[in-house]
């Protein structure tokens, strides 16, 4: 009896939750032909600090996010989530309500509840606590973690996110054949972890013939032993399509030869690192 009851008052304090959320101030953050996706500035909150040499630093961050969808998102969603069995017609779907955690120091986003609403709303499906994801620019949540991060600190992570320059090449190479490589890292995944800059990288190889390979790298670079290691990512070619990337070197670190075109990118690493010391280091716990 006494679980029984634990649980009916743990559901009425997530529902209780969740119509205070409705009743929020949204503010719009983009838009597709899918989604919308807004959040709810006041309800941005600090739950978990650490010490640092500068005082107090936030390592955990709440708030309430909110997607509206149209029916191609809805369909979508109610595939990805696999709910047709319960939500059978996306038209039922107009929107959901989520609260967030975010870890500003690992670039980390977890939904902690999560209801979808009819047009009515009325709630139609809910979930519990997601499974902690990284964020990057293949991530649905990078809107809602770059605004929530930004009401606690405003380094301006959304206008990176959304700058011109976001992406910088680190090198591309042609050969004699004609095949061309790029390599490009997003300066708004760096930070500093100790003497190892973390980020992810985008690797393209075309062949003269057409033929393309992709790798999307989280990479952990030393630029002060000119070494780095991957530590995840995807890789894509018209044969394969998108499959996971594994590290070859049983997760050490390999060096950077100073004759191969990867020496280019830790030079050019090195370089952001050291003018833009503030941004990769914006969230040290140091």
């Amino acid at each position: 009896m006494k679980k029984k009851i634990a649980a009916f008052l743990a559901a009425t304090v997530l529902f209780a939750s969740a119509a205070t959320a409705n009743a929020a101030a949204w503010y719009w953050l983009g838009s597709t032909d899918k989604y919308n996706k807004l959040f709810d500035p006041a309800s941005v909150k600090v739950v978990r600090e650490a010490k640092s040499t500068k005082g107090s630093v936030a390592t955990q961050i709440e708030a309430w996010t909110k997607t509206t969808y149209s029916y191609a998102g809805a369909e979508e969603t109610i595939k990805n989530y696999g709910i047709a069995d319960v939500v059978p017609n996306p038209a039922q779907l107009a929107y959901s309500l989520a609260r967030v955690s975010v870890n500003p120091q690992n670039r980390t986003i977890r939904c902690l509840q999560e209801n979808f609403y009819n047009a009515d709303n009325q709630v139609i499906w809910s979930r519990a606590e997601g499974n902690e994801k990284e964020v990057n620019s293949r991530e649905f949540d990078e809107d809602f973690y770059t605004a929530i991060v930004d009401e606690v600190f405003r380094l301006g992570e959304t206008a990176r996110r959304k700058a011109e320059d976001r992406w910088i090449t680190l090198y591309e190479e042609e050969n004699a054949a004609g095949d061309k490589t790029v390599l490009k890292a997003d300066t708004t995944t760096m930070r500093m972890k100790d003497t190892n800059l973390v980020l992810w990288e985008w690797y393209e190889h075309k062949t003269a013939s057409g033929q393309t390979e992709i790798k999307f790298m989280k990479k952990s670079v030393n630029l002060e032993a000119g070494t780095e290691k991957v530590l995840s990512g995807k890789y894509w070619s018209a044969t394969t399509r998108w499959q996971d990337l594994y590290d070859d070197m049983d997760g050490k670190y390999r060096p950077i030869g100073e004759t191969s075109p990867d020496y280019k990118g830790l030079m050019r690493l090195r370089a952001f690192a050291k003018g833009y010391s503030t941004w990769v280091n914006r969230y040290s716990l140091k």
